[in-house]
């Protein structure tokens, strides 16, 4: 039973806004469906009060508290989810509370439809939402088969003791179960000032769905999805909420608590109660849905939350369509038909907003209790995630079905690859021939005269993190506009103007054919923070690296002609070796800019500084000499 809610399907819920005044009297509400009562609905002749539903002198016969509306004959299809613990669906018997309630509620049979009266007739329209018709599949589950099954998300005592952790005993099981009236008293409105809805107590800050859920509780084998609940950013905000936002009845982000997400009835995404968007977003599924309201812009909170659907709308990771759904409890690695949505990398329930940025390699906050993959074998469940990498390799370790999506722009073809030329796992492994250091620390016994101290911000300044002797994911794939470097928009990979979700510009060179003439060139580039490498700039100085610091050619091949670092660098590391290319200091040809030099193994002598290929359309030799193209000789040697 997975959810951050405990509100049942019960009585008339017409929304008042927090701001309005408050009632005079604590008593029947919209349940008083007396002419002037004021309730959006009422009997215009005929019963009147308390006898609309309990006529005094006999009702429904067997049913105790004299009762009076005609039962309804419908059918219900009940909640289920893939994470519903409870087996098996019931219907409400006729005669229990729940079936009392949908006797109005579910639409079915008029209202003042009563055993005495006979039928009345009405004035007036149900407020919106107010019925749920026969589909019971989007609102909180009720009248559950019995025994009530245990998890790890909820309270002990529900199955230990049959009660429930309310601690004012307000919030109660009806005969073992879970009825409309656990929940809600339909004779008076107002207990809860601000909601009111007919609660049996004050639901601000979540208590209503913490007297069934428990965000703490541990079982052996069992994860609890609402675990880190009481830190998160959602159980804590103070931001100001609009009424307009739809989030909840209360002023705030943690009073709303569990309800700034979930809906108790007639929810938009069915499995797990989740909210639509507000303003509406038809096209997008109904999980990215549920954060968009607060995350997406607008004036809805104050202040604001990060605008994280900007950077998406980009080139951000693909959200979910019709045939990649996301589904929690779909496998650790996503395979096939990847999609991104927002809880794929951030639990809405353990997430916590992010005050300072450590280093490498450990999770942010904002991530805090994400599920992770080992980097060891690529499937082993690492939950929670420690290090960042670990809820990448979901998506990018060794799950089948990757794919390369033009969207992302230019993808180079290694000369030294895995099969799967996608699994990042070989390529940042400490058995790599060189990479990035991602997964371990900073290992190469290879000078490195270009690497600063400190990462530049985005206007080129030094930022407090260092360059070693970790990086991130996210220190190159990142928002362009984050504000870790100085930006205004969310920190991470969710979308960029940048090739590839890239924090800053990288730009690379091509060619018609392996070996021809190389398109895309930049001589005499920028190597400031808007010019074509800037992304490399981050962390190395190319003034050293056009000054041959590291090898002789670099000016030449990077300042004079303008090819891109990627023609002979892979950007995250080389996972198989090769006789004939070692992998030092990242070198790994581009195969579709780089050709072979009369049928000769493309290759590369560090020691030397001599590569035997053909390209931009003159033959390199291993003795340094260059046949056609250039005119002057590229030999040289290693610094």
């Amino acid at each position: 039973m997975k959810f951050a809610s405990a509100l049942v399907v019960v009585v008339l819920i017409t929304i008042v806004p927090a701001f309005s005044q408050q009632p005079a009297a604590d008593t029947l509400g919209m349940h008083n469906l007396t002419p002037g009562s004021g309730a959006s609905i009422y009997v215009s002749a005929g019963a009147t009060g308390c006898a609309f539903c309990h006529p005094p002198h006999g009702g429904v016969g067997g049913v105790s508290g004299l009762w009076n509306q005609k039962f309804s004959s419908a059918v219900y299809n009940a909640y289920t989810s893939t994470t519903y613990h409870q087996t098996g669906n019931t219907q409400p018997p006729l005669g229990v509370t729940s079936s009392l309630c949908l006797s109005c509620h579910d639409g079915t049979v008029a209202m003042g439809t009563n055993q005495a009266y006979g039928k009345a007739g009405t004035t007036g329209n149900w407020a919106p939402g107010d019925t749920f018709g026969k589909n019971l599949s989007s609102s909180h589950p009720f009248s559950l088969v019995l025994p009530i099954k245990d998890a790890v998300n909820l309270q002990k005592s529900l199955v230990g003791s049959g009660k429930t952790a309310d601690p004012l005993q307000k919030i109660k099981l009806i005969n073992g179960n879970v009825e409309c009236t656990s929940c809600h008293d339909p004779h008076v409105q107002y207990t809860d000032k601000v909601a009111q809805q007919f609660l049996v107590r004050d639901s601000s800050n979540g208590a209503m769905c913490l007297a069934c859920h428990d965000p703490a509780r541990t079982m052996q084998g069992q994860v609890n999805s609402l675990v880190g609940w009481a830190g998160s950013i959602h159980n804590t905000a103070a931001n100001k909420v609009a009424v307009e936002a739809h989030v909840g009845s209360y002023t705030t982000v943690a009073q709303n608590a569990c309800t700034s997400c979930h809906m108790e009835h007639n929810a938009n995404g069915a499995a797990r109660l989740l909210r639509p968007a507000t303003p509406g977003s038809p096209g997008t599924d109904v999980t990215t849905q549920d954060c968009m309201t607060c995350h997406a812009g607008g004036t809805y909170v104050s202040p604001s939350a990060p605008n994280v659907m900007a950077e998406i709308n980009k080139t951000g990771h693909p959200l979910p369509t019709g045939n990649n759904r996301h589904d929690a409890a779909e496998s650790g690695v996503v395979m096939n038909n990847r999609h991104a949505t927002c809880v794929d990398c951030h639990s809405p329930h353990g997430s916590q907003q992010v005050t300072a940025f450590g280093p490498a390699p450990a999770i942010r906050a904002s991530q805090s209790q994400v599920l992770g993959i080992s980097a060891l074998d690529g499937t082993s469940l690492v939950t929670p995630a420690i290090n960042q990498y670990e809820n990448c390799l979901r998506c990018h370790g060794s799950g089948p079905g990757k794919q390369r999506l033009i969207m992302y722009g230019y993808a180079p073809s290694r000369l030294v690859a895995q099969p799967d030329f996608l699994n990042v796992i070989p390529e940042f492994s400490p058995n790599a021939a060189s990479s990035h250091p991602v997964f371990h620390d900073r290992s190469s016994q290879l000078s490195q005269p270009s690497l600063r101290n400190n990462m530049l911000t985005l206007s080129g300044q030094p930022s407090a993190r260092t360059t070693g002797p970790r990086i991130f994911c996210a220190d190159c794939h990142n928002s362009d506009d984050n504000r870790e470097f100085g930006g205004q928009g969310p920190n991470g990979p969710h979308g960029s103007a940048n090739s590839h979700i890239l924090e800053r510009n990288y730009q690379f060179s091509q060619a018609a054919v392996p070996g021809g003439n190389v398109t895309n060139t930049f001589p005499n580039p920028d190597v400031g923070i808007n010019g074509p490498y800037s992304m490399c700039a981050k962390c190395h100085d190319l003034n050293l690296v056009l000054a041959n610091t590291s090898w002789i050619r670099h000016g030449s091949h990077v300042g004079q002609y303008g090819f891109s670092c990627s023609v002979c660098h892979t950007a995250h590391g080389m996972g198989t070796t090769s006789s004939n290319v070692s992998g030092e200091r990242l070198v790994n040809f581009d195969v579709n800019v780089v050709g072979s030099n009369n049928s000769l193994p493309i290759s590369y002598n560090r020691g030397t500084g001599t590569c035997v290929l053909m390209c931009h359309g003159a033959a390199h030799n291993s003795d340094g000499t260059v046949t056609g193209g250039f005119t002057q000789p590229l030999k040289g040697t290693r610094k």
